[in-house]
């Protein structure tokens, strides 16, 4: 049977299904906040499990090959679902204005990097090394997994109680950070995987 912390794993897959289907529902041209309030509960919870899962296989030993690979999955399943969303027609205003302030090259970085990386991963399992996830895979988790919740709740209540500009900084800024920090994490995982990387180049 599968382990506890590979069950929460599968739990978070269907957990960005619910998520992508709740955000597909919204539109800026008749917003529904409580749309992307509960899409953004929905997100929290489902990043949550990230570090629940990674903590229960650490802690009882139970980590596995399919855990190394099953939970990035389910991170980039979530966060690429997320960021290609936001920069969708539906978060487009009357004017045609995307209101997240996700630009398309923002999700081509983000989306491009976990392929690289689920590619180099494969490759090191295949080879015989783990391949799990780094420190600053995990600080690029944390940063896209404050991001994504915190657009969602800004655009909601951008006309409510965050109708200042402040909140419009905050938003870029956490998305400037996230794509930096995302983009920077791919230089990490390369050095892992220069051994290999030469040996089989060489070969």
């Amino acid at each position: 049977m599968m382990n506890l912390p590979n069950q929460i794993t599968l739990t978070r897959l269907i957990l960005s299904v619910v998520f992508f289907v709740v955000l597909s529902q919204y539109s800026q041209r008749t917003p529904k906040p409580w749309l992307l309030d509960l899409a953004a509960g929905i997100f929290i919870i489902a990043a949550l499990s990230d570090f629940l899962d990674g903590y229960l296989a650490r802690a009882w030993n139970q980590v596995t090959a399919l855990g190394r690979i099953l939970d990035p999955l389910a991170d980039k399943v979530l966060v690429c679902g997320a960021f290609i969303l936001f920069c969708g027609s539906n978060f487009a205003d009357a004017e045609g204005k995307n209101v997240t302030g996700v630009s398309a090259w923002m999700v081509v970085i983000i989306v491009t990097r976990e392929l690289l990386i689920t590619g180099l991963r494969g490759f090191n399992e295949a080879q015989g090394k783990a391949f799990g996830a780094s420190v600053h895979g995990k600080v690029k988790m944390w940063a896209q997994s404050i991001a994504a919740p915190a657009i969602l709740l800004i655009v909601a209540h951008h006309d409510g109680i965050t109708a200042a500009p402040f909140w419009d900084y905050v938003k870029l800024g956490l998305i400037w950070i996230t794509v930096i920090v995302t983009a920077l994490s791919v230089i990490q995982y390369l050095i892992r995987s220069r051994y290999i990387l030469t040996e089989s180049f060489c070969s």
